[in-house]
């Protein structure tokens, strides 16, 4: 069975609402967000390695995804529904919290 088979629609659908953020947004994020006072990551390494997966993702056909893929977009759909109400309406909220989220490509104050 080819891993586009394993995606079920309904996690395909999830994935691409609860990450609302675009490749350019997730990617200028991470970035931003690697940047120290000291050091700055390699684009292609800044970031949380989730996120950097979720980015990844962005760039693939559903055809082209693999089993490790699958089990990331099922591990962001678990993480921003466990953190969110199912409406996804924009929420504000601390600053730790907005930021983890949008770490995996989710801005909680982004309209759905």
């Amino acid at each position: 069975m080819a891993v586009s088979e394993q995606i079920d629609d309904a996690l395909w659908a999830e994935f691409h609402t609860v990450v609302n953020m675009t490749s350019r947004e997730l990617q200028e994020w991470l970035s931003t967000e690697a940047a120290g006072e000291r050091t700055e990551e390699v684009p292609d390494r800044a970031g949380k390695p989730l996120g950097r997966h979720v980015l990844a993702i962005l760039g693939k056909r559903r055809t082209d995804l693999t089993p490790d893929d699958v089990r990331a977009m099922e591990r962001v759909c678990e993480i921003v529904r466990s953190q969110r109400d199912p409406s996804l309406d924009p929420r504000a909220g601390g600053t730790d919290w907005r930021h983890g989220l949008m770490d995996i490509g989710h801005d909680p104050l982004k309209p759905a």
